[in-house]
């Protein structure tokens, strides 16, 4: 659990404590032109910064003599504890020994971009993106082009056709509680009970989160509503807020330690991480419509490490990531191909999925993404206030 939720608005809201915090970090040093603009330095010609693929390095032997060369990499937005990408920071530093810099893991989907903006040119700016549907398909004069070598078992509708941004994972919209204190909810109506006054939490604000966003959808699509229609959502929030049960709290884990965030709509993955250091917090999926939604990878075209970049976009999509994402519970973009290839246990692909499937899933479109977020805005801060 984190308040790392990607925000789904296209604005880009303005966070001047980030944006000061990640200045003082910096070096205010410029990118080494040797790796970010020009030759690689790894005795090879082609500029790291235009290649589309391992083979404009000549191989993936030669994209990771590189990427050493350049020796680190930047992250941003990416918590350990989130769709377990701990172990997949650690797994990519093992693999081919460069250092992974993680700055500002809580931050959201625009704070990433904003980082990029104030960051440019120097050594410190984000070499890689991870970000909500919303923001990435706004952000796109920001990312350079790239197809991995697994490419072609990317479902298309899962990639932009030259490879701008590619979607990662995904997780169930789910509910995760603390069984000491409350009862499983079984249905929707159960939460606006008594038994659940003061307890019911979304992880962030869902003009600016993607996985409050994302929990406004779920209960829009529960409440009678669907993804190209999230005012029932929204009523329903407000309904929660007038029976006592709405709890406006950013839950963290520790806050759901603590036992100050009851019960929290967040992806599968957040909740049923949350359960390691809270062994009564449950995980549940309300019977119904389940809302999917993929995050995307997108490499920054001002990378300071634009070798490393691409290796770890190609380190994401390879079976060894992928399996990775899948063992915390999150569903990984290509899982119909480690199925195949039998790189994926289907018994963590039925924990991750929650015994759905894709009969089940709703995910809102592009235009549908951008109506909910226009009525989000107009009709949320009056509604739970």
């Amino acid at each position: 659990m984190t308040s790392r939720a990607l925000l789904r608005s296209a604005t880009l809201v303005t966070t001047a404590l980030l944006i000061s915090g990640l200045a003082a970090c910096s070096t205010g040093g410029a990118a080494d032109p040797g790796t970010g603009s020009g030759d690689t330095g790894s005795g090879t010609s082609v500029d790291a910064a235009t290649a589309t693929s391992a083979e404009d390095f000549g191989g993936m032997d030669e994209l990771v003599k590189a990427a050493q060369e350049e020796g680190q990499l930047n992250v941003i937005a990416l918590p350990d504890t989130w769709a377990n990408y701990g172990e997949i920071i650690s797994g990519f530093e093992e693999k081919y020994d460069i250092t992974v810099n993680s700055a500002s893991p809580d931050a959201s989907s625009a704070e990433e971009i904003q980082a990029a903006d104030n960051l440019k040119g120097q050594d410190t700016a984000p070499d890689v993106f991870d970000l909500g549907t919303a923001v990435a398909l706004a952000s796109t004069d920001y990312f350079a082009p790239y197809q991995v070598a697994e490419w072609d078992s990317i479902p298309a509708e899962n990639k932009d056709p030259e490879g701008l941004w590619v979607n990662n994972y995904s997780g169930i919209m789910s509910i995760g509680y603390d069984s000491d204190k409350l009862p499983e909810p079984k249905a929707l109506t159960d939460l606006l009970g008594s038994d659940f006054t003061g307890a019911v939490a979304l992880n962030g604000d869902p003009t600016q989160a993607g996985a409050a966003f994302a929990a406004i959808g779920s209960i829009a699509a529960l409440n009678g509503g669907g993804v190209d229609d999230f005012g029932p959502g929204i009523d329903f929030a407000g309904e929660l807020r007038q029976a006592g049960n709405f709890l406006s709290l950013d839950p963290t884990p520790a806050t759901i330690a603590s036992g100050e965030t009851p019960l929290v709509f967040d992806w599968s993955f957040n909740n049923v991480a949350a359960a390691a250091d809270k062994p009564s917090w449950k995980t549940t999926v309300l019977p119904g419509a389940a809302y999917v939604s993929f995050y995307n990878e997108a490499i920054n075209k001002d990378a300071p490490n634009p070798a490393a970049a691409r290796l770890w976009q190609e380190w994401i999509f390879s079976d060894e990531a992928q399996a990775l994402f899948l063992e915390a519970n999150a569903v990984p973009v290509r899982v119909d191909a480690l199925t195949k290839a039998g790189a994926a246990d289907e018994k963590l692909i039925s924990q991750a999925t929650f015994g759905t499937d894709s009969a089940d899933w709703v995910s809102p479109t592009q235009e549908e993404t951008d109506a909910a977020n226009a009525l989000l805005t107009e009709r949320w801060a009056t509604t739970v206030q």
